[in-house]
């Protein structure tokens, strides 16, 4: 049996599961058997991607012993806008 961990966070809360799985077990798999879908269930594994020590990856990769499967939330804002927004405020930029 493999040792994985499992995490997904939202900006309220956070987890970090630990789950036994069989060798050849898929990224997939490993997130099913954690329970961790019952505990966030707007996650949905057939829009969001996931990944590995913050690598994306795919849901049928297979972990190895150790590994922190993470599901990453939808992108809600524009980077480049979020980057900016306290540029301009210290600009005194109106926005």
């Amino acid at each position: 049996m493999l040792k994985v961990g499992v995490v997904y966070a939202i900006p309220a809360r956070q987890s970090w599961l630990t789950v036994d799985v069989p060798e050849g077990t898929s990224v997939r798999d490993a997130i099913e058997k954690s329970g961790i879908l019952h505990q966030f269930p707007e996650i949905n594994l057939e829009s969001q991607k996931v990944g590995i020590f913050g690598k994306a990856t795919t849901l049928d990769a297979v972990v190895e012993e150790g590994a922190r499967v993470e599901i990453y939330r939808p992108i809600t804002a524009d980077p480049k806008t979020v980057r900016r927004r306290p540029r301009e405020a210290a600009e005194g930029v109106a926005g």
